[in-house]
């Protein structure tokens, strides 16, 4: 019985570990897109911040990055290649977005 209640013990603490390891994961790649995405539509957009998709999809981190230019408020679409560290902006699109944390 005790070997059991052992083996549970160091199973349960490795889990533990390991969700901790990934949620820090998961905060770098959010910071990466998020400081990648501003510097990559800095030469188009003033005062730009970035919505970070969390996740991403299967090979590219996603944000939606807006921020000034001459001809007002504007975002653009980034993407980020998750084995290359390659950043990529889309066009200007003519939407504002905004977290939901700017607007409080």
């Amino acid at each position: 019985m005790l070997k059991h209640l052992t083996i549970a013990a160091i199973t349960l603490g490795a889990i533990g570990a390991a969700h901790a390891a990934s949620g820090d994961a998961w905060d770098e790649f959010y910071t990466e897109v998020e400081q990648g995405c501003i510097a990559a539509a800095a030469p188009i957009l003033a005062n730009a911040t970035a919505i970070v998709d969390p996740f991403g999809t299967e090979s590219y981190g996603v944000a939606i990055v807006t921020g000034e230019t001459v001809a007002g408020t504007k975002s653009v679409l980034c993407v980020m290649n998750k084995q290359s560290r390659v950043f990529e902006i889309g066009g200007e699109l003519d939407i504002t977005v905004t977290s939901a944390e700017a607007a409080e």
